[in-house]
């Protein structure tokens, strides 16, 4: 199920918003201000942002800024602003779309669809799992990172599709073996380490971090980079 993430301080347009995505099948984050929104932000994966710009605490043009020093999940602007040089601005910096308000939810509908079919998945559903720069192409048995294809064994991309459809959960190693290799576990640490370690370095060559992160004592889990 796609997740959608709405920071809008106006709890009237934020409900509808929210009830107009939850009728239609989307799973739905509300925030009343950019440091809410932006914390929500970080904590979990989005498959799209709906934004207003006059938010309490830190204004829409910040909180954009903010996502695209991490991400490229689709952002729509939704404001009261209708100037073009706004308009142009925003999209100039990151924004995918700007809606006007007063808006016709029927057309933020369409907008929002058309954005999610342009970018893909993004997040747990569908057929690509997106993670900052990492994007995981389940029809092509491909990882990219930042357009360049990561090339992974049947037994790697196992494991990061895990990892990257729940990066805030720590996989033990047990856990990963079982569910990768679709075997049952013997304490097969050695394995699972060599395969984790040859994923770090092939990731790292075209990253600017280590997404996998090694919770000693615990398991593994991907982390922001």
């Amino acid at each position: 199920m796609e997740k959608i993430l709405i920071i809008e301080d106006n709890d009237e347009i934020n409900r509808l918003l929210r009830e107009m995505l939850e009728t239609t099948g989307y799973e739905v984050k509300s925030a009343f201000s950019g440091p809410e929104g932006f914390l929500y932000f970080d904590q979990e994966n989005y498959s799209l942002v709906l934004l207003d710009l006059m938010l309490p605490g830190m204004s829409g043009e910040e909180v954009l800024k903010k996502i695209r020093e991490k991400s490229t999940v689709p952002v729509i602007v939704i404001s009261a602003k209708n100037e073009i040089e706004s308009k142009l601005d925003l999209l100039e910096n990151g924004a995918d779309d700007y809606i006007t308000k007063p808006f016709d939810v029927r057309e933020v509908r369409a907008r929002i669809e058309l954005q999610l079919k342009k970018h893909g998945a993004s997040g747990g559903g569908g057929n690509r799992i997106v993670f900052e720069e990492l994007v995981l192409d389940k029809d092509n048995n491909t990882l990219f990172a930042n357009d360049a294809a990561i090339p992974l064994t049947k037994i790697e991309f196992s494991i990061m599709e895990l990892l990257m459809k729940h990066p805030n959960k720590i996989y033990s190693k047990q856990e990963l073996y079982e569910l990768a290799w679709e075997d049952h576990y013997i304490g097969e640490d050695k394995t699972v380490n060599v395969h984790i370690s040859n994923m770090r370095k092939k990731i790292s060559e075209h990253t600017k971090g280590d997404y996998i992160d090694t919770v000693w004592g615990i398991g593994v889990r991907l982390k922001k980079a």
